[in-house]
């Protein structure tokens, strides 16, 4: 049974629908879209449903998933399935795409990121698979469209029909980068800067903004995870933290390691960048941040925010005032792109600069 449906679908960190749904809901009131949430704890996902068609276009015009902290991916809704048939799902699925009355780029069939969903990966394959080819026998894919096509099985009988502009949307299936942990790495924190590098900066920002030869400062450094992501880039980096750094990162000549406090050092001088993921209240680390870019001691940033268990929506967003007051006070304004990216766990990940 298909129904046309208007509104959004975001997927999210298991557990954080609530935090997801307030966001969708703030951009709701400043739309004033008439919007209202449906989500179940855990599901790793949060429908907003939206009053009619005019609305959800309004919306989906409006919010990009890159100006989201708490969605991996943010979608337009076009359809919900129920009771799909487990031997002829796309007897079902094929229908509905066709009444959309255009060809995609691409279509992705995927689930989202909670224990119960996970289990359906296969089947996301597989009917993926033969998704793809009976839109090709219909010429319903399109290299020309710049729209992705996504169908969200939230079991194996129930499901979303939705899409999005492929520019405005998360690459990853899932929203998921799959990221491998590189052996030569000092720990696993090492993959929250990749992704980090990867998802809040494009391509043409990061060949700008991370050069060979740039100098950084990494607070709360050891053992040296988020130093390495910076090293292996060619960077110069002063690591700041009383506890050990890996050696191989000392050996390697572009580590200097200063066994300071990370809230009590300044740099002599400017440096490019400066990253931390230090373990503390998320009101002190923003404090001190906002201490950096206020100051000019760094051109950009990106550092962790570990969220309190109540509450954590409004404490992003006192942290995010926190640092645009603290840097008006200069005279500058602040770029902020924040994201609970999928190697976070309690905590967001922030890339800021000032400009």
């Amino acid at each position: 049974m298909t129904q046309p449906a208007h509104g959004m679908l975001a997927y999210c960190r298991p557990g954080f629908e609530g935090e997801c749904a307030q966001e969708l809901a703030s951009h709701d009131a400043r739309l004033a879209t008439g919007g209202f949430v449906r989500s179940q704890r855990d599901s790793g996902f949060v429908e907003f449903v939206l009053p009619d068609a005019s609305a959800a276009n309004r919306f989906a015009d409006s919010v990009r998933w890159q100006d989201l902290t708490f969605a991996r991916q943010l979608l337009r809704v076009r359809a919900r399935v129920a009771e799909l048939p487990r031997e002829d799902r796309l007897g079902v699925l094929m229908p509905a795409i066709r009444t959309m009355g255009h060809g995609y780029l691409d279509a992705w069939i995927e689930s989202p990121d909670s224990d119960a969903a996970r289990e359906l990966a296969g089947l996301c394959r597989s009917l993926g698979n033969a998704l793809v080819a009976a839109m090709k026998r219909e010429s319903l894919i399109d290299p020309k469209s710049t729209c992705r096509l996504h169908v969200c099985l939230t079991d194996a009988q129930n499901a979303f029909i939705a899409e999005a502009e492929s520019d405005r949307t998360c690459r990853w299936p899932g929203g998921i980068p799959r990221l491998r942990f590189p052996a030569a790495a000092p720990s696993r924190s090492t993959l929250k800067l990749e992704e980090a590098l990867l998802t809040l900066l494009d391509a043409d920002e990061r060949e700008r903004w991370l050069k060979p030869g740039m100098t950084a400062v990494d607070l709360g450094a050891a053992p040296g995870g988020w130093t390495w992501q910076l090293v292996r880039r060619s960077m110069s980096v002063t690591a700041v933290d009383n506890g050990p750094m890996d050696q191989k990162l000392i050996d390697s000549g572009l580590v200097t390691h200063l066994r300071e406090d990370g809230f009590r050092y300044r740099p002599a001088e400017a440096v490019d960048w400066m990253v931390c993921d230090m373990v503390e209240q998320p009101r002190k680390v923003a404090a001190r941040m906002a201490e950096w870019l206020a100051g000019g001691w760094c051109r950009q940033t990106v550092f962790n925010l570990k969220l309190p268990m109540k509450k954590r929506f409004d404490e992003v967003q006192l942290c995010r005032n926190m640092i645009e007051e603290a840097v008006a006070t200069n005279g500058k304004r602040i770029e902020w792109r924040a994201r609970q990216l999928y190697h976070d766990r309690e905590e967001i990940t922030v890339f800021a600069r000032t400009a």
